[in-house]
Order: C-alpha cells, then sequence, then structure tokens
C-alpha cells in the first residue's frame, strides 16, 4: 500500500491515513463451528498473529521493530464475549459493541481477539481465566491462587508487572500452538489442562515474556532467541524460585534431550541450528521456531549469567536491561553491549572472544550448545529414570522384576516423559521387551494425562504392538488438538499401519478442524495418489484397507519437532 502525501505537507507535520479494509479469509483469523468446541453449543473465533500472520486481520506493519497503540472497535452478537490483548476494554450492551484499547506500544503480532461463548472466574488480585463453561472449573482449580504466586516471582527477580492485568483465556484444542504471549490476555490451548506440570510450565513461560518478548522485543524474526532464549531463561529463574532448583533442572532435562534428539535429526550443519539465522525471502519466520530457538538461546543466556558468578547478579543487569529497553525492539548486540558495560571487569576480561565460547560463535556457529548448565541439583529425580531405562535397554533382559516393581504414578509428569521419550528412542525395541513394558505399565499409563499417553502409543506404533493398537484408535478418537494427533499419524503412516491410520481418519476427520484435516491428508497422502475425498457416513470398518494398501513412507520432521517443541509461542 503506498499513500501519495499532500505536497503541501510540511516536514515533520503531523498527519492522520484512515485505510478502510475488508478482510477476506486468512491466516490470522480461526473461525470454528459449535461442534469444534468444548461446548457445541455456540461458534468462536480467535486470532493468531505470531509471526507475520496479523497483515491478513488488519493493515499494519507486520514486522516486531514496529511497535505502536492501538484501538478496536467490536461488534457481536448477543451472548458471545469479545477478548483483546488490550489494557482497557468496554462494552455497551444495548449495542452489542465492544470498545478496547492498548495503552502501551506493542508490535502488530501481539494484537489478538478471541469472541465465543467465553465466561469468566477471578484467580488473584489481577489475573482471571476465561475458558467455556464446561472447562471453566477446571481452569479454576488447576490455576486459582497460584498465577499471582508466579507474577511476584517474576516481578522480584525483573521488576514491575508492567501490563496491569494478568489475564488466561483457554483456547478449543484446534488452536494451532500450545500458548501464545499475548499482553494483559495469554492463550492457551485447552488441551494442556490435564497435564498440571506441562501447565504450569506453559503458563510461567507466558508469564516470563511479559518481560521478554512482550516489553522488550526482537527487532527482527532472524533472532527470534532474543524473545524465547531470554523467556525460556526467566522461566527458569521463576520455577527455581517457587518450585525448586531440582524440578527446573529436570524439565530442563527433559528439553534438553528433545534438542539433541532434533539435532540428530537435523544434522548439526543445519543452517537452522543457528541462533541468528538467515531468513531468505519468501520464508514465513514461523518455520523457523525450532527447540534452538529456545533451548540454544537458553544455554547461552545461561552462559552468560554463569559469567557474573551468580545469577543474581545477572538478574540485576536483566531488570536494568528491560528498564532501559521496554517498549522498543532490540538487536543481539544491543544485549550483549550493555551485558558487558554493565560488568565492566568482563569487559576487561574480553569474555566475549574466549575461544571456544566466543559470543559471535555462539550467534552463528552451526550445531548444539557451546556449554550447557549444570544439571546436578536435579539427579534426585533423573537419576530413577536412568537407572530404570538401563534396566529395560541393557541384555540380557534379567531385571524385569527390578523393572517392574517402579510404580511410575508416583512419579513426576516430567520423569515419566523422559522416560518414554528415551524408549521411544530406542525403538524398535525388542519384541520381549516392548511386551513386557506393556505388562508392567500399560495400565498405569491408561490414567495418565495425554502427554504421557501419546509417548507410550508412539512406542506401541513404532514397535507394531498389536495388542495396545486399540488404546490407538481410542486416544485418536478423542483428540482434536494438532499436538495430540500428527506425531501419531506420522508414526503410523511411518511404518506398516497407514490403513489402520487412514480407518480412524475417516471417522474422525469431521471432528477436525479443516486445517488440522488437511494437514492429516498430506501425511497419509506421501508418496501415494492424493486422497480421494470420501463420504465418512459410506465408510465400513474396512474401507481405507481397500483404497490404499501398506506402504513405508520416509518419516518426516513433524512427529519429533511437534512432539519435542510443544511450542509455547
Amino acid at each position: 500500500l503506498t499513500v501519495s502525501l499532500p505536497a503541501a505537507l510540511q516536514p515533520h507535520q503531523p498527519f492522520q491515513i484512515i485505510v478502510r479494509y475488508t478482510t477476506a479469509d486468512g491466516p490470522a483469523i480461526w473461525w470454528l463451528d459449535p461442534e469444534l468446541t468444548y461446548g457445541n453449543a455456540k461458534p468462536f473465533v480467535f486470532t493468531q498473529g505470531h509471526s507475520v500472520c496479523n497483515r491478513s486481520f488488519f493493515p499494519c506493519f507486520d514486522t516486531p521493530a514496529v511497535k505502536c497503540t492501538y484501538s478496536a472497535t467490536v461488534k457481536a452478537p448477543a451472548g458471545i464475549q469479545v477478548l483483546m490483548s488490550a489494557t482497557q476494554s468496554s462494552y455497551l450492551e444495548e449495542e452489542g459493541v465492544y470498545q478496547f484499547y492498548m495503552e502501551y506500544p506493542v508490535p502488530a503480532y501481539l494484537v489478538a481477539l478471541v469472541a465465543g461463548d467465553l465466561i469468566h472466574a477471578d484467580i488473584g488480585p489481577r489475573s482471571r481465566v476465561w475458558a467455556e463453561p464446561c472447562l471453566l472449573p477446571t481452569a479454576i482449580s488447576k490455576l486459582s491462587g497460584i498465577v499471582e504466586r508466579w507474577l511476584t516471582a517474576a516481578e522480584n527477580l525483573y521488576g514491575p508487572y508492567i501490563w496491569g492485568r494478568y489475564d488466561i483465556v483457554f483456547l478449543p484444542p484446534s488452536f494451532p500452538i500450545v500458548a501464545m504471549e499475548n499482553p494483559c490476555l495469554t492463550f492457551i490451548i485447552s488441551s494442556i489442562l490435564e497435564s498440571d506440570e506441562f501447565l504450569i510450565i506453559d503458563v510461567i513461560h507466558e508469564v516470563a515474556h511479559s518481560w521478554f518478548g512482550n516489553a522488550v522485543t526482537n527487532a527482527t524474526w532472524e533472532e527470534m532467541w532474543l524473545s524465547e532464549g531470554l523467556a525460556t531463561y526467566a522461566q527458569r529463574r521463576i520455577t527455581t524460585e517457587t518450585y525448586g532448583a531440582a524440578f527446573t533442572c529436570l524439565e530442563t532435562a527433559f528439553r534438553l534431550d528433545a534438542l539433541h534428539r532434533q539435532m540428530k535429526l537435523l544434522g548439526e550443519d543445519n543452517p537452522v541450528s543457528k541462533l541468528q539465522v538467515k531468513l531468505e525471502p519468501g520464508v514465513n519466520p514461523s518455520n523457523l521456531m525450532n527447540l534452538f530457538t529456545y533451548e540454544k538461546g537458553y544455554c547461552f543466556v545461561y552462559y552468560l549469567s554463569q559469567l557474573c558468578g551468580d545469577p543474581r547478579h545477572f538478574d540485576s543487569f536483566l531488570r536494568a536491561y528491560i528498564e532501559k529497553y521496554k517498549f522498543t525492539s532490540v538487536v543481539a548486540q544491543d544485549l550483549l553491549d550493555s551485558f558487558l558495560n554493565f560488568f565492566p571487569e568482563l569487559k576487561e576480561q574480553c569474555v566475549e572472544s574466549k575461544a571456544g565460547l566466543e559470543f559471535e560463535r555462539w550467534l552463528n556457529a552451526t550445531g548444539p550448545p557451546l556449554a550447557e548448565p549444570d544439571l546436578s541439583q536435579g539427579s534426585s529425580l533423573t537419576r530413577p529414570v536412568e537407572t530404570l531405562f538401563k534396566l529395560w535397554t541393557t541384555e540380557p533382559l534379567d531385571s524385569v522384576a527390578a523393572a517392574s516393581s517402579v510404580d511410575l504414578t508416583k512419579w513426576r509428569t516430567f520423569q515419566t516423559v523422559l522416560f518414554l521419550d528415551r524408549l521411544l528412542d530406542g525403538s524398535p525395541l525388542p519384541h520381549e521387551v516392548i511386551k513386557k513394558l506393556s505388562e508392567c505399565y500399560s495400565s498405569q499409563l491408561d490414567s495418565m494425562n495425554a502427554e504421557i499417553r501419546i509417548r507410550w502409543l508412539q512406542i506401541v506404533v513404532r514397535n507394531d504392538y498389536y495388542p495396545d493398537l486399540y488404546k490407538v484408535r481410542r486416544f485418536l478418537e478423542n483428540q482434536m488438538s494438532r499436538m495430540y494427533t500428527i506425531p501419531l499419524y506420522e508414526d503410523l503412516c511411518t511404518g506398516t499401519l497407514k490403513s489402520f491410520a487412514l480407518e480412524i481418519f475417516y471417522q474422525t476427520q469431521n471432528q477436525l478442524h479443516p486445517n488440522l484435516r488437511k494437514t492429516i491428508q498430506q501425511i497419509l497422502s506421501q508418496g501415494l495418489n492424493p486422497l480421494p475425498a470420501i463420504d465418512t457416513t459410506a465408510v465400513t470398518t474396512d474401507t481405507p484397507a481397500m483404497v490404499l494398501e501398506d506402504k513405508v513412507s520416509e518419516a518426516t520432521n513433524g512427529a519429533i519437532s511437534l512432539r519435542d517443541v510443544n511450542v509455547s509461542a
């Protein structure tokens, strides 16, 4: 859009431009029929602007380098609650009109809207939770009182929370990521409610973004680690303060395991493993979001904190960094120059040029982090995982009695998923091992949360363990979330179970969002002719087997990246 200014306009003279526009279908706006919500009662709509989707929502400078305030007027039918990422709001009931105003400058991707059958409850002095009526009691029970605890811990570390309210809205399972840090109104997928420890980490990560990402923003998508790496570091400082170092080390070990898994998959020379990634024209920046953005970025920030000798000294630096740059966008050099100026003794020691750990190498070298944190404080939680894994993977398998005596229901979620991820990495396992694993743990795992169950079911699929396949079907019949369907479909189609996958898909596709349905169709079609459009009302249980033969296709990155990243933008 080019606007020609009047010739009579004087330099630096203020002027106003009004653009009248109508949006068509675009990637930022997700419309849901009532059947795709939990309550099945009313339609639902939400926006997801990260990274460059909001240009399809409203005219904007869709770059994190540009920040502005905004106001919005939204008209909605009676019974539809509208929310936006704004500091002020009002509602004229007789007109059905909502007014919103964000008084602080934000980048375009943080402008967000949600509307649907939503009700709320206060969970703290400056926080409330919004959800569909059937989900609200669960959301209250999970979060009441503790969000304020996290906010207070973050304020003690990094200075005042500047956004006023910190509200949370739980979205239907069609929400394409786990969570999004929209100012004043964090978006979170409802599916995560059943996984307590993942819910804790995801919300605390979004809380951390209130300082790192929202207040101070990466000026370019090529340096997304400035938001995600710092937010991940801050998240772990908050969890250390509120839940202890052992829990933080366990969660970090789980994520770093996933980072090395992704490194093995992509190769150490892959350019996406750089912290400063080159963004080629036409590439969606969201495609560059991976575990390196989070975990390699975290490792660099952690390394900087260790140079200070005491993490509390580094906290002081980050408070000063926020105060200096809040409401602006920065590049990596801004952070690093500020760091060296804050610690002149480190500048004198030329720590930025330390052999093998040069700042420039951290930013531009491919491969794993140059240094990783000491996680020994988590050994009380990680050692039992390592011991049990060795019992199951050391030949001959003569320690089943000892292994079977372990009660996984007494473990923390992150312990169990770390154990299952390592079994998944070693799959396919010997048939005797998978048989004994099922005998020992399958019934225990059935009662656990979806983050645990999906990993066990991936093990079942990758090992072609037919006695437990009915559990895969049952799981997929009850899941509408991208993060709990794509990994299983990719594993099913990589092995010998494509007909089984097709059968489930044809029976369940009507409960999936069209975007997710299209993705699964692409997975099912790999290496084959395009899938025909099939009237599911006429499909019998053996129709898919007649449509396609089982074929083995190459594994894609999606299953591993989705399972491991579990993206909280």
